[in-house]
């Protein structure tokens, strides 16, 4: 669990919202695109949506 939070700070991430939202997520999602929930993809993704 350190590990995940730490990983999320460091990439400047709220570890808990995006803990949440992999929770949330990660039962419904296929294997081939489990690679969004990494917290670097997951802001570049959330920044992106706001861009838009």
């Amino acid at each position: 669990m350190y590990g995940l939070i730490t990983t999320a700070k460091l990439n400047d991430v709220d570890p808990q919202a995006w803990l949440a939202d992999v929770l949330a997520r990660i039962n419904d999602m296929p294997q081939t695109r489990l690679r969004e929930l990494l917290p670097w993809e997951w802001k570049a993704i959330r920044e992106q949506m706001k861009a838009a």
